[in-house]
């Protein structure tokens, strides 16, 4: 026995149209799985601390799956270059208002820097693919 062949196409999931869509995934993967590796050391800190590093790595590992489903539509980028930003700026109040705020008791915390830059390009990729899709 064998599977008919169909010519339907699977619609759950859609590929990026444009290879910045690749980058933009990658770096929402990599600050989400990092936020929840980062987990373990927040919640030494605060309960609280802890759970916004859960949620706001499910938030980019969320929007990633939506990025890539038929729901998703061009003010979500918007909404994605937001995300973002406001991360971002949330480790400043957090960690302190300079440099500072990329160091952990004297070291520079690679979490911090990879995360914040991941971020930071995600930003940036979401914007283009904004102005690169037709309305």
């Amino acid at each position: 026995m064998c599977a008919n062949p169909t010519t339907e196409t699977n619609t759950r999931f859609v590929r990026p149209s444009n290879p910045v869509g690749y980058v933009a995934i990658v770096m929402a993967l990599v600050t989400g799985v990092l936020h929840l590796l980062a987990t373990m050391n927040a919640i030494q800190f605060s309960e609280v601390l802890a759970a916004l590093f859960v949620l706001n790595g499910l938030g980019f590992i969320g929007g990633t799956i939506l990025y890539l489903t038929p729901y998703w539509q061009r003010s979500l980028f918007l909404v994605a270059a937001a995300y973002s930003i406001i991360t971002i700026l949330a480790l400043f109040p957090v960690q302190g208002w300079g440099l500072e705020a990329f160091y952990m008791e004297g070291n520079l915390n690679p979490i911090a820097v990879i995360t914040k830059a991941a971020e930071a390009v995600l930003a940036v990729c979401a914007v283009y693919l904004y102005a690169d899709t037709d309305a």
